[in-house]
């Protein structure tokens, strides 16, 4: 890594699943990178990156509530998860387009970003986002760490 960068997030060993952790300055940055992480085992992200040069960048928009940040990071990856799987999405990754927090919880709206294509860039199924290992916590930066179930 370069002097200066910042790490999006890391893979931690696990007996059976796949852990991760996914940084960001603010929890917006981190929620996208653990996206971006999620996806990034379940697909070939870079080859998709490749192939959006040539390709029509589409979107599809989720909306999530819930009573804390570790849900609605659950509920987000969840539907991200459920949205790429069943609609065969080519997904590289997820942009979040507004965060809102009220006496009722935390609202985020985001997109999946993602091209149209008949190529297969499946790598592993993930069966869903653990949410018992799920854990948001700020020190410095923002983490967010997530099980897969695979």
């Amino acid at each position: 890594m370069k002097k200066g960068s910042t790490r999006k997030y890391r893979y931690l060993p696990h007996t059976a699943e796949v852990k991760f952790v996914a940084y960001g300055n603010n929890f917006e940055k981190a929620l996208e990178n653990a996206a971006e992480a999620m996806l990034n085992v379940m697909l070939d992200i870079k080859a998709i990156k490749k192939e959006a040069k040539n390709k029509r960048i589409r979107t599809k928009t989720i909306r999530d509530k819930a009573k804390t940040r570790e849900d609605l990071a659950w509920y987000a990856l969840q539907d991200i998860l459920s949205e790429v799987d069943r609609k065969g999405l080519a997904a590289y990754g997820f942009k979040v387009e507004s965060l809102k927090q009220d006496k009722e919880g935390y609202y985020v709206k985001g997109s999946i970003v993602y091209v149209n294509t008949s190529k297969d860039f499946s790598l592993l199924e993930v069966k869903a986002v653990t949410p018992s290992g799920l854990k948001v916590n700020r020190s410095r930066r923002w983490s967010i760490e997530v099980v897969l179930d695979v």
